[in-house]
């Protein structure tokens, strides 16, 4: 038999002791919260100090650049090109300075200057402002992520420092309770709407499947350190009718279902998402296509039809952008939502990028990647607002009521709504 030395021992105790208390801990303030849907105001202090740790670090930043004369903001870091603030006149005169022996002030159109009007035109595509909308929002105040705002330079020792151990909160000890808190809200939800879906069909498996998917989800919730405000709550989605919101990232789904119960919409996956899926299924009517229905419109709006026509069935929850955008816009919806003839609850989600970007570029990062992103950044702020419901005038064709209401949910969102 293995025998521990007094110190390997005592080693043992120590972590059994220190896990033992992380697991209360997490017992009594996140997990039993989420359970009974309350807060202890813990996540608002957290917010307000990193507001005031952002504040000093910011107004140290911009007094080191005023002290070492280099500018603080890079001109148009939104944009995917590289522009100078000058004039069509000025740049010529800048080329021409560089690579030609003529006159900079004559007025004679050159055969080189085919080039730079060539170069320009190419710009405006690639920067246009559709294309601005996928890719992330820069910062103008620096929020201790080095991925938020590449402008900023060394400017101090306690300024370095801090930014230290700002990594070392995140990684070594936000990290891990946030991803301790995702593989016990998704443990809970796969296996409590397994036991939920056995039951038979009633008032008491609806009453347990709609606590059990609240519950979880807002574990979920926390483990992003998540910090939501909701608004006109009056206005919430009913049975029978359809929730539309703009889309930023897949974590929007977990934002509404921490305060709503809805059937959600989507592809079959299979992996760790099919497991849950099917899991999801048994205890609610979400709506699941297989790969090959998702490309027939038709099929797909009939399946819809038949459910919001049941005002016993849970709203259904869509994003009708179809892809993420990075929470400064609101681009075009798909029209199939808005054909089915039902109600529809708009809702509009603002994130605050100030403590975490929640943007997902897809084209540029996987799932794991992205939310690992997520799972190290200081918090997930955002506020969502229930817009009254809208229904389809006798006037109005589906494209038409589409942009009315996403008009609506553009003006309430801050966010600019872009006719693509």
């Amino acid at each position: 038999m293995f025998l521990l030395l007094p110190f390997e021992s005592m080693i043992v105790n120590l972590l059994g002791i220190s896990i033992t208390v992380l697991f209360t801990l997490l017992l009594v303030f996140i997990i039993v919260p989420a359970i009974f849907g309350v807060s202890f105001g813990i996540r608002k202090v957290y917010m307000k100090t990193l507001l005031k740790i952002f504040q000093w670090a910011t107004l140290r930043i911009e007094r080191g650049a005023k002290e070492k004369n280099h500018p603080l903001y890079k001109p148009y870091v939104n944009g995917i090109i590289a522009k100078e603030p000058m004039s069509l006149e000025e740049e010529i005169k800048e080329i021409r300075r560089s690579g030609s022996g003529k006159a900079l002030d004559t007025p004679e159109f050159e055969l080189s200057d085919i080039f730079y009007f060539c170069r320009k035109g190419i710009e405006t595509i690639m920067d246009d402002e559709v294309t601005k909308r996928f890719s992330a929002e820069e910062l103008e105040s620096w929020n201790l992520l080095s991925r938020t705002n590449y402008n900023f330079q060394y400017i101090s020792l306690r300024l370095t420092v801090l930014w230290g151990l700002g990594v070392l909160i995140r990684y070594c000890f936000l990290l891990p309770l946030r991803i301790a808190l995702a593989f016990t809200g998704i443990s809970l939800l796969v296996t409590g709407t397994t036991v939920v879906g056995y039951l038979p069909n009633g008032r008491c498996k609806e009453f347990l499947s709609k606590h059990v998917h609240l519950m979880c989800y807002r574990i979920c919730v926390r483990a992003l350190t998540a910090i939501i405000t909701y608004h006109d709550r009056e206005n919430r989605p009913r049975n029978g009718g359809i929730c539309v919101a703009n889309h930023t990232s897949p974590i929007d789904v977990i934002i509404l279902a921490s305060d709503g119960y809805y059937a959600m919409v989507g592809q079959i996956h299979g992996g760790l998402m099919g497991v849950i899926q099917r899991a999801m299924v048994k205890a609610c009517p979400h709506v699941w296509f297989e790969r090959s229905e998702v490309k027939d419109r038709h099929l797909v709006a009939k399946r819809l039809t038949e459910h919001v026509q049941d005002k016993s069935k849970l709203p259904i929850l869509i994003f009708p952008e179809g892809t993420c955008i990075n929470n400064t816009s609101v681009m075009m919806f798909k029209k199939g939502s808005f054909e089915i003839g039902a109600t529809v609850y708009p809702v509009a989600i603002k994130y605050d990028p100030q403590f975490g970007d929640a943007f997902w570029n897809s084209s540029k990062y996987g799932m794991v990647t992205y939310l690992l992103r997520m799972m190290t950044s200081w918090a997930i702020v955002c506020s969502v607002w229930y817009l009254p419901p809208m229904t389809r005038q006798p006037e109005e064709d589906a494209v038409q009521f589409a942009n009315r209401v996403k008009s609506a949910i553009a003006r309430q969102g801050g966010l600019v709504d872009l006719l693509w």
